[in-house]
């Protein structure tokens, strides 16, 4: 009698990257095959992390804040992570800038009601404005004092990288998660994956729960940044043309597409838009779960 063969299991991988939690599950009846799997999207991760982060000089945004005015000559995956901020930033009439990050210098989202004076914020808006941005491929100029920050699209783009990798290494089932946006290869052996979406009630420990088979999912939200003074809420999503926080955004906005940056844009997009949000995603024909 043939003996039946052993069930595929998963194999869950946690770390931090990105100052996130993050997490790769691999399906295989190969445990060390599924380990190492796992570990190339913990490698992608770091990499891409140590790449482009700010606040460190390893790598090109460190370069290209530090280059005082002059410019700077970026590789090609820079380039094209530099060609879509400028394609998004088109797309969304200026709400989507990756000169932004200044305003962290006047907003600190930590749940507390120090809102920053209109002057503090004032005086940061000469510094944001991609159109200031002299963007010759491959070169980029910034105007001294100003800065680029790619941590709006660099989570959703780490975890395609991932995903990609372990696809390209082997035909096994895997899922990267990397602080709730995530992105799977193929469904398992079982069906889908199920995936727990973003709840706004601290009391509950999820949303709900989506099955997943092959796509990517990200979710933008401000359950867990944002102010609160005299009863007014201020989200954490930032207008870059006013310094401000979009007014009356939806609480939570989750996503599904084919890729995670693809996910990331429209959900964070869509947050931008505030109370025109489901209209936006009505629009582009998304799949997506608003909560207000």
């Amino acid at each position: 009698m043939a003996k039946a063969a052993k069930p595929a299991g998963v194999h869950k991988h946690r770390f931090t990257a990105m100052g996130t939690p993050c997490e790769v599950q691999v399906e295989s009846r190969d445990r060390r095959l599924a380990a190492e799997l796992a570990r190339m999207g913990e490698v992608e991760a770091r990499r891409i992390e140590e790449k482009f982060t700010r606040y460190k000089p390893t790598g090109v945004v460190w370069a290209i804040n530090n280059a005082g005015g002059k410019p700077v000559e970026v590789d090609e995956e820079t380039a094209g992570l530099l060609d879509y901020a400028a394609q998004v930033h088109a797309l969304s009439a200026g709400r989507f800038d990756v000169t932004s990050g200044v305003l962290r210098r006047a907003w600190k989202f930590d749940g507390s009601d120090r809102v920053p004076e209109h002057d503090a914020v004032a005086a940061l808006m000469p510094l944001i404005g991609w159109q200031k941005v002299q963007w010759d491929r491959p070169r980029l100029t910034l105007p001294p004092g100003m800065e680029i920050d790619l941590g709006g699209i660099c989570k959703e783009y780490a975890v395609d990288r991932a995903a990609m990798a372990i696809k390209a290494a082997a035909d096994c089932p895997a899922l990267v998660n990397f602080g709730g946006d995530l992105r799977t290869t193929r469904t398992k052996e079982a069906g889908r994956w199920a995936v727990a979406i973003e709840s706004l009630d601290p009391a509950k420990a999820s949303g709900g729960l989506l099955q997943i088979g092959e796509g990517a999912i990200a979710t933008s939200g401000d359950a867990k940044r944002f102010l609160l003074k005299a009863g007014k809420r201020y989200s954490h999503i930032l207008d870059p043309r006013t310094g401000w926080p979009v007014e009356n955004p939806p609480r939570s906005i989750t996503v599904a597409a084919r890729t995670c940056v693809q996910a990331g844009t429209l959900s964070t997009l869509a947050m931008l838009l505030g109370p025109d949000a489901e209209a936006f995603l009505k629009a582009e024909k998304a799949e997506a779960w608003v909560l207000w």
